[in-house]
């Protein structure tokens, strides 16, 4: 039985997108990156939509001999399983990577069942059911300092958690990590 986990990268005032779309404000520092790829090893399988898994499709194919970070993080996410919740997308060239056109929280929950580590749901659209029906076990923020306003909040309008803060730290670049889990 696995551990279903919600991490995003979000603004102060709670967005992970602005209002056009633009996230290049979420990008981590060196620091930052070297922890998220700590947090990530223990993940067996991303659990993504289309925009998301559009986004990280990169890490898929980039080369190593860059940045520690960088190296490390595409090595986690290249020996982990994708899988993309989309109805538009059938198919895509990357290793490790199955698609389901819909995801139900019933689906979820068998994936999360079926696998010996962590689950981790990615968007906050594609993980907005499992947070109103309190599936999700874990809940990872990076809070950046940037307020803009508007735009894909992290979390539904309409989802009600109890949360219990289990942990906390803070970057030289401003940005602070939340971890928190279900009450």
């Amino acid at each position: 039985m696995g551990t279903l986990r919600y991490g995003m990268t979000c603004s102060l005032d709670g967005y992970v997108a602005d209002a056009g779309g633009d996230f290049a404000w979420t990008a981590p520092s060196e620091e930052s990156h070297l922890f998220v790829n700590a947090l990530t090893r223990d993940v067996r399988t991303f659990v993504m939509g289309r925009r998301m898994f559009e986004t990280m499709h990169v890490w898929d194919t980039m080369p190593s001999g860059g940045e520690v970070a960088t190296d490390e993080f595409a090595r986690i996410w290249q020996a982990a399983d994708k899988i993309v919740c989309s109805d538009s997308l059938t198919g895509a060239d990357a290793p490790r990577t199955t698609f389901e056109p819909r995801l139900t929280t019933a689906r979820l929950a068998e994936i999360v069942a079926a696998t010996d580590g962590v689950v981790e749901v990615s968007g906050p659209t594609t993980a907005a059911d499992a947070l109103r029906a309190g599936l999700v076990d874990d809940v990872r923020l990076f809070v950046v300092p940037h307020v803009i306003g508007g735009g894909l909040p992290a979390f539904p309008p309409d989802a009600r958690l109890q949360l219990k803060l289990t942990d906390e730290r803070r970057f030289a670049n401003g940005t602070v990590y939340l971890r928190y889990r279900r009450a």
